[in-house]
């Protein structure tokens, strides 16, 4: 039987374990990141992958640098005929991708060469796509640049946001690799290279990258909000503190106000002039050292005034 060694970290690729042992496949270690500390508390968290491993009783291994001669050498020990990796969040070495007779596979959340990288997911929808999808594709050193095996794409709608997207992907993955691996194993896949002419990248949000550009359309501002929903989460200043964005939605205005400027508030959150003619209204906030509320929550308490500013 083919020997496995899965390698994932996130939510993203529980689903692809859980496939690859309901499909009865020999799992014979699982690689994760170390537990690591969340929340305000800094509580030391294992990552979700190992709590799915350990509930499926396989054995976890935590290399903090996988390429460390010393933390490789007992995923080499377990001598894998094939691994399978979904957003494991390290660069695997040669010595890892050149060890196992049929490869390194990974499971990438997008339809490569487009948004290479690690947040393929919020790129897609910051960029305004309507499909994105999955590549199963060999691995080799150069950042997901391996040999595409099998595609599937898998529509974004108007009001998808990261979370929801993600959720579809990792279904997705999962569906894919499982009608993948018994041609790859039986040699019935040729794979494709990749045009690297046409390669795009989606690397690691930035902070930076988190602010509102109010003077950008409604269109993008909007994707803006939904694809940094629900992580890292969009933000604007207002009354010289942070606020963060969860959610808005787009509002047709004949306004030429200001990008930023309140033009009006109804009771469910204030409209915000953008650079076009889509205004954004805001529904889901969280301001400065609150939690996060509705804008009618908000409201109650407080009001946002005409021509007042976001973004100052």
């Amino acid at each position: 039987m083919t020997k496995i060694v899965f390698m994932g970290t996130p939510d993203f690729s529980v689903p692809v374990l859980d496939m690859l042992v309901e499909e009865g496949y020999s799992i014979v270690g699982v690689v994760t990141q170390p537990d690591r500390p969340k929340g305000r508390k800094r509580v030391m968290t294992p990552p979700p992958v190992k709590v799915a491993a350990e509930r499926l009783g396989l054995p976890v291994l935590q290399p903090e640098k996988v390429k460390d001669s010393e933390q490789l050498q007992p995923i080499l020990d377990l001598q894998p005929d094939l691994i399978v990796t979904a957003a494991f969040g390290q660069i695997l070495p040669k010595q890892l991708l050149d060890a196992p007779k049929h490869g390194c596979i990974n499971v990438h959340a997008s339809l490569l060469p487009e948004l290479r990288g690690g947040a393929p997911i919020h790129y897609s929808i910051l960029q305004g796509k309507k499909e994105t999808g999955i590549t199963i594709m060999y691995m080799v050193e150069k950042l997901d640049a391996g040999d595409i095996l099998t595609q599937s794409v898998v529509p974004i709608e108007e009001r998808d946001n990261t979370g929801s997207l993600h959720d579809k992907l990792s279904v997705s993955g999962s569906e894919l690799l499982k009608d993948t691996l018994p041609k790859l194993l039986n040699g019935d896949i040729s794979p494709v290279k990749q045009n690297d002419s046409e390669a795009t990248f989606a690397p690691n949000i930035k902070r930076e990258q988190e602010k509102i550009d109010w003077a950008k359309s409604g269109e993008e501002i909007y994707n803006h909000i939904r694809g940094l929903h629900p992580w890292p989460v969009a933000f604007t200043h207002y009354e010289g503190k942070v606020m963060k964005i969860w959610w808005g939605e787009k509002i047709e205005s004949t306004s030429d106000a200001e990008p930023g400027t309140v033009l009006y508030t109804d009771s469910d959150g204030p409209v915000v002039a953008t650079g076009n003619s889509t205004a954004i209204k805001l529904t889901d906030i969280q301001p400065a050292g609150k939690k996060r509320m509705t804008s009618a929550q908000y409201l109650q308490g407080r009001t946002f005034e005409k021509n007042e500013r976001f973004g100052e």
